[in-house]
């Protein structure tokens, strides 16, 4: 078994946007409302988190998340890393540690702005996080798995996919070097930030989404990390066959 489920789909602002009226903002199609980014990977029996944005504690309580194995860092950016202190709550109920695996450049940020989640200053648990953090320079062996890092470029700074088994996870991507695009072939699930229609420095736009999707070939690919430019409706108009706009909550399973 391997499956995605959506925790969050938006983009840094989250939608609602503060202070805006626009109609993505005050709209009642509920897949409109986007937090910020972030997922869970269920492979077997391991139950991975992919950053811990800052509504974690909301998404962990909408998804009955009670245990998670590890949590795989994209990259160092408030809107993946800030509900980082909410992992204390799984330290708490599984009464361990828990592992996070970062690059050498995000594990350098999280400790100069988490600092105390990496030291046990407390003889039990919950009181913070307790973290063990790993830095990763290939791939990642957990139990009989293996993950492999799938480097991506966020304007000129470098940020981690993560690729499991046929299902791979990219966000924040504006361009995916030709060596990482080789790591992505022959995919059940191709999971693609897709920011806007219009063109963005540092993201990539629906269009640019679309085109790599259509290079990629995987057999469904679903976009994450919309802002409020676009409606889930308009944006999925736009989609050729295959592609579709991911929503907070949706679970898609490897083979459905």
């Amino acid at each position: 078994m391997l499956d995605v489920t959506f925790l969050g789909t938006g983009t840094s602002n989250g939608i609602p946007v503060i202070g805006c009226d626009c109609e993505v903002c005050t709209s009642t199609d509920p897949r409109d409302t986007r937090s910020r980014t972030s997922a869970l990977i269920k492979w077997d029996d391991l139950t991975l988190l992919i950053d811990t944005s800052p509504e974690l504690r909301l998404q962990a309580r909408s998804a009955n998340l009670n245990h998670i194995d590890a949590v795989l860092f994209t990259h160092a950016h408030a809107d993946h890393t800030a509900g980082l202190d909410d992992l204390r709550r799984f330290n708490e109920i599984n009464q361990q540690h828990l592992p996070v695996y970062a690059s050498p450049t995000t594990a350098e940020a999280l400790r100069e702005r988490y600092a105390y989640a990496f030291v046990d200053h407390f003889p039990f648990y919950g009181g913070k996080p307790d973290l063990t953090l790993h830095e990763f320079a290939g791939s990642i062996d957990m139990d009989d798995k293996t993950i492999v890092p799938v480097p991506v470029m966020h304007g000129q700074l470098e940020v981690s996919g993560f690729r499991f088994g046929p299902l791979a996870y990219i966000t924040d991507a504006k361009m995916i070097p030709d060596t990482s695009m080789a790591l992505l072939e022959r995919l059940d699930i191709l999971v693609l930030n897709a920011l806007r229609v219009r063109p963005h420095p540092t993201h990539l736009s629906l269009q640019e989404a679309v085109d790599i999707a259509a290079m990629l070939k995987p057999k469904r690919a679903f976009l994450v990390h919309l802002s409020h430019e676009t409606s889930h409706e308009r944006a999925s108009a736009l989609l050729p066959a295959g592609i579709e706009i991911a929503f907070d909550g949706l679970t898609v399973r490897t083979g459905d």
